[in-house]
């Protein structure tokens, strides 16, 4: 396993003892999941927490009609149902790959023994925590003051490559408007019609 990427990445939050880092490492798993694979089912409780190491995850309820994408995770960042993962109980929604994933993924028993038995599996576990609740908070956010075409600029602007892998309906849904209408936003933008 090439960890590299993530070391690096909790490093930004605290040094890591090599004692800590050995432990850790020890823990963690690599999962793989092709494009198009579930990596969480609806009822099934979660019990991961991932780094993405590559790829793009979407998580979303799906409905009679249509799916309704309210998360997308990219690389290099923390993943996981976090709901689910605190409660132990099973969730509502679903995760699928929406392109080849790596995650490195660490289990809910594993990581409670970090925290209990490392210098910084607190500080690394509730730093991370509080990624999750940031990223949330703003699309929150985003959501009460902003309109279509400037949730849909925001996302384009701090994830430019999402055209190249995700699904214009999937990123509709995620900025919570029809496919038609944002087509008729991404026409506007460019100039175009």
């Amino acid at each position: 396993m090439d960890l590299t990427k993530l070391k690096k990445y909790l490093e930004h939050y605290s040094p890591l003892p090599a004692k800590d880092w050995e432990f850790f490492i020890s823990r963690v798993q690599r999962r793989t999941f092709r494009r198009k694979n579930s990596i969480l089912a609806a009822g099934v409780i979660e019990n991961y927490v991932n780094f993405i190491d590559s790829g793009i995850i979407r998580y979303f309820v799906r409905e009679e009609e249509k799916d309704i994408t309210f998360e997308i995770a990219f690389e290099h960042s923390f993943a996981t149902a976090y709901d689910s993962f605190l409660t132990r109980t099973p969730v509502i929604y679903e995760a699928e790959a929406l392109t080849d994933v790596v995650l490195y993924s660490i289990c809910y028993d594993d990581l409670q023994e970090m925290y209990a038995l490392t210098t910084v599996g607190d500080r690394i576990g509730r730093k991370a925590a509080e990624e999750l609740y940031i990223r949330k908070n703003r699309r929150q956010m985003s959501f009460l003051k902003d309109d279509a075409e400037q949730r849909y600029r925001s996302l384009m602007n701090d994830y430019p490559h999402l055209l190249q892998h995700v699904p214009l309906k999937y990123l509709a849904s995620y900025i919570a408007i029809t496919p038609q209408a944002l087509s008729r936003i991404r026409r506007r933008i460019s100039g175009v019609g």
